[in-house]
């Protein structure tokens, strides 16, 4: 257990490299003022958006261009201040880019107010005239559909400015939690002091020596009660911020809100939620596995990341990780494969945990540049797995980028953490057909268990919190932090009825930072049920499927979610996929109860 490094103690192997996007500071300052004459060019055609064809078409290529170079001045002082988020000067650069961000924000509000403003035959019309705006016509549908929920071109234009205003809860929620709070040291089993970070939580919850995880986890929460009003506050006015943004767009919920911008039908939440919660008892049936496995008499919160399988995780190094999971991705064709590998080669991922780096891992880059990896490998099975995970949001961005223009370059992330989820499910079938090492399958096996009882299970039960919590402002309940611990609490409770639930795990809901994010957890639940079908079809009827999932990957936005997964194969309008997934779970609990 070492100490955790500074970031210049790194070699540059296993840095990214952000001078894909700007050579130095200097380049992004140049940047940043052609972004801000961009972003006046664009706010001069408010008020002429719709007058002709032409004018129509000249406003919405103002607009890419603005928003690509502002994503590109974003991206990099973003990435940069995560590197180290206790550097002030990429703070500063950050702040800048937000700012600027919700300039162009503000000075594109117009655009769509003002082709609402104008029926379908207009703009049917402006089609025929203008060749080149037959591209926007998926795009003409999403804005027209969402008329009833757009306010004038002057409330959008006040909505906008008020992007920074409204985004503040989870941004001194951030700031809070990875750059001013310091977790304690534990001792170790082996009496040296060990420092809990938000990083190695969850791997030091998987720490064999028991006594050693029920000290990291009573350390590790009683710290984040030191700041309990803190996060208390900022997580109600988050959802306040979502019920008022909700109201204020004309929808009776914020649930209703945050999936209508995708398009997404709320009986797809529900029927998530249902499915789940009938089949609990599948998730029960693992902890009780669990707990045989650990000897145990009750199982612990601190027991649940313990891993089934004896000892330590194996010892995976990067570079073995990454050769597994070129390996693994195979069956989805040789040019997906080989482009994985290029970028592995073109740093694209940001390797090693380092000091004030920020906590977790993400992938992202913009249409211009290309993908990039944040990273704080642990040299596990587990890392070797999210290193996975960020591959396959990195080659579906790459492959929409090469095929897409910019307006469907991006995709909802109902259907992003399809394309992750479907790389760790290739991995797990991938080792568990080439290893013969028994003690490293075991290994996987539980790794895969672990991640569908946290991607789907977990996920469902974080879906649920978030709900009751956006349900009780919208009912006029106060939100304090007893309230959201003794919500959490009870549906530990449900979820993990065979385990003692103590009251330090009720806070857990405080290190959760999606939560900022309203309504984004389920779609980690989603798209695993979806991954799972996706496979079974590529395994079993090979390229065929593999060219529909691939065609998939490359249609960016150009449908709505669900539709972009029939192209696939599946159909996340019906429970199916979920309850497929539950019966693969199933069917993994009692292999690996098999081996006992």
């Amino acid at each position: 257990m070492s100490s955790v490094p500074e970031r210049g103690e790194i070699d540059e192997e296993y840095k990214w490299n952000l001078a894909d996007i700007y050579a130095d500071d200097e380049a992004w300052e140049e940047a940043y003022e052609r972004a801000e004459a961009e972003i006046e060019e664009l706010a001069a055609f408010e008020g002429r958006t719709t007058e002709d064809a032409a004018t129509l078409l000249a406003t919405l290529e103002q607009y890419e261009a603005t928003m690509r170079l502002v994503a590109n001045v974003y991206s990099y002082a973003s990435m940069r201040s995560d590197e180290d988020t206790r550097d002030q000067h990429y703070q500063a650069l950050q702040a800048r880019a937000q700012s600027l961000y919700a300039d162009a924000d503000s000075a594109s509000s117009f655009i769509e107010p003002e082709i609402q403003s104008v029926d379908r035959e207009t703009i049917e019309s402006y089609v025929e005239r203008e060749p080149a705006l037959a591209e926007y016509e998926h795009y003409f549908d999403d804005v027209l559909r969402m008329k009833p929920h757009t306010r004038s071109a002057e409330v959008e234009n006040l909505l906008a400015e008020l992007g920074e205003v409204t985004g503040a809860s989870g941004e001194v929620y951030n700031m809070l939690s990875n750059a001013d709070m310091e977790f304690p040291d534990v001792e170790d089993p082996d009496g040296k002091p060990t420092r809990i970070t938000l990083s190695n939580f969850t791997t030091l919850q998987k720490e064999p020596d028991r006594e050693f995880r029920r000290a990291v986890h009573e350390a590790f929460y009683d710290e984040w009660e030191t700041v309990r009003n803190a996060v208390g506050a900022a997580y109600k006015n988050s959802v306040k911020t979502d019920v008022k943004l909700a109201n204020a767009r004309d929808y009776d919920t914020a649930r209703r809100a945050a999936l209508d911008d995708a398009n997404v039908p709320v009986e797809v939440y529900d029927n998530l939620v249902e499915t789940v919660r009938a089949n609990l008892d599948v998730l029960h049936d693992h902890a009780e596995l669990k707990r045989e496995a650990l000897g145990v008499d009750e199982l612990e919160m601190w027991d649940l990341y313990a891993p089934l399988a004896d000892g330590e995780s194996p010892e995976v190094p990067y570079e073995d990780a990454t050769g597994h999971v070129i390996e693994a991705v195979a069956p989805l064709g040789d040019a997906y494969r080989d482009r994985l590998a290029e970028g592995l080669e073109s740093r694209w991922v940001d390797v090693y945990e380092n000091a004030g780096k920020q906590s977790g891992a993400y992938s992202g880059g913009t249409y211009d540049s290309q993908p990039f990896v944040l990273m704080n490998y642990q040299d596990d099975v587990a890392s070797m797995f999210t290193l996975a995970h960020e591959l396959g949001h990195s080659l579906h961005s790459d492959l929409t980028g090469d095929e897409q223009p910019y307006i469907y370059s991006g995709y909802e992330i109902f259907v992003a953490e399809v394309a992750s989820t479907v790389n760790e499910t290739l991995l797990t079938n991938h080792l568990l057909e080439t290893v013969d090492d028994e003690r490293f399958r075991r290994h996987v096996l539980d790794e895969y268990l672990e991640r569908f009882r946290s991607t789907l299970f977990r996920q469902t039960m974080f879906a649920e919190f978030e709900h009751r919590a956006h349900r009780l402002v919208e009912e006029g309940e106060p939100l304090t932090p007893d309230r959201l611990d003794g919500l959490y609490g009870d549906l530990k409770r449900e979820y993990y009825e065979p385990a003692c639930v103590d009251d330090r795990i009720e806070r857990e809901w405080m290190r959760i930072p999606h939560f900022y994010r309203a309504y984004y957890v389920y779609q980690y639940a989603t798209g695993i049920s979806a991954a799972v079908a996706l496979v079974d079809r590529i395994l079993n009827e090979g390229e065929p499927a593999a060219a529909d999932y691939r065609e998939f990957l490359r249609s960016g936005s150009r449908e709505y979610p669900l539709d972009l997964l029939r192209i696939a194969g599946v159909d996340m309008a019906t429970p199916t996929p979920v309850e497929a997934a539950v019966d693969t779970y199933a069917e993994y609990v009692e292999e690996f109860a098999a081996l006992q």
